[in-house]
């Protein structure tokens, strides 16, 4: 009887199922293609000591099919072969074995476990590749927002199978960008990738206390409420944490906290007027636009594309002017605040 125990290199060689373990207590003979296999130390120190037999081992599977099988004959018992970690048993070399065989999982990837595998390219990639280890978190800057819009592209287009390695670009520069922290002390803002995804669970688990607490939510909109609040507190919370008081001005705790304007300025006027309108702040008249009854998608792209236009010929940087226009909305929507603070009662 040959056992072909397949593992995976991302779980610790120990974790094994019982089956697995059974199969190695019960062998006659354990035989593994390499010296480096992960399990072979684990073995060893339980008194399982494979048989190394690389230098004799076929590279096709057919022949290694034939050696195998001449192993269990002459073996007079049950012979377990470690299959290479992290590969999948070879349908030729199953297909081609003259004696009984099982194939055993031996341990399983949990989701999520091939970011290891990123976790081990990306430090072997900022000690090795020259190009690698020049990179700082500014010299990335540009890789991180083309890939971000790369990924939106693809969104536009519904091209959802090349979804999947524009959203891994994204990920890369994740993980790149905590690689670089990781070189820093903690005192000077380093952290590393687990950091990283420590505090995003966190988040994760605060802003969802409708799945993650007693919290009732029904709706989206219920959602909606519940995450204004969540982040109104965490406002006054980092405020607080910093030493900065509701009294302190502009720097006070808002609903703006947390909007980026390095955005594009569409995005950024609609992230800032969303915000404002939770906040029970209207866009002033001047700048609310006509009646937006009978308005359509192709209707809009095409009267921004007029507005584009139109600023061109008069010499104006759409874009400039946009995003300025945001900032005065901002200073608009701070000062609101600060006067509806003053007017709270005590």
């Amino acid at each position: 009887m040959l056992t072909v125990l397949l593992s995976s290199p991302r779980v610790a060689p120990g974790l094994l199922t019982w089956q697995a373990w059974s199969a190695l207590r019960a062998a006659e003979q354990v035989l593994a293609g390499s010296a480096g296999h992960p399990l072979i130390p684990t073995l060893t120190a339980v008194g399982v000591a494979p048989d190394l037999v690389g230098d004799s081992l076929p590279s096709d599977g057919p022949a290694l099919a034939a050696f195998l099988s001449s192993a269990v004959s002459s073996s007079g018992g049950p012979v377990v072969w470690l299959a290479p970690a992290g590969e999948a048993a070879d349908p030729a070399m199953l297909g081609a074995l003259s004696v009984p065989y099982l194939v055993i999982d031996g341990a399983y990837d949990l989701p999520g476990a091939h970011l290891l595998d990123l976790v081990s390219i990306m430090d072997r990639l900022r000690v090795s590749c020259p190009w690698d280890r020049e990179q700082t978190h500014s010299s990335l800057l540009k890789y991180l927002l083309e890939e971000a819009y790369e990924a939106a592209e693809t969104i536009e287009l519904g091209d959802l199978a090349a979804l999947r390695e524009e959203i891994g670009d994204v990920m890369f520069q994740a993980f790149f960008h905590a690689r670089i922290a990781a070189e820093r002390p903690a005192a000077e803002g380093g952290f590393t990738i687990d950091d990283v995804a420590d505090t995003l669970a966190a988040k994760l688990i605060r802003r969802h206390p409708h799945v993650f607490a007693d919290v009732t939510a029904t709706s989206a909109a219920d959602v909606n409420a519940n995450w204004e609040e969540i982040k109104k507190a965490e406002r006054v919370a980092k405020a607080a944490a910093g030493g900065v008081s509701a009294a302190a001005g502009a720097h006070a705790p808002s609903v703006l906290d947390g909007v980026s304007f390095g955005q594009p300025a569409l995005s950024l006027a609609a992230q800032l007027q969303r915000r404002a309108e939770r906040a029970g702040i209207a866009v002033p008249a001047d700048s609310a636009g006509a009646d937006a009854a009978g308005l359509t998608a192709e209707r809009l792209g095409a009267m921004l594309m007029d507005l584009v236009a139109r600023a061109r010929g008069a010499g104006l940087d759409p874009e400039l002017e946009l995003r300025a226009a945001g900032r005065r909305f901002a200073d608009f929507v701070r000062e609101r605040e600060r006067s509806a603070g003053s007017l709270a009662p005590e």
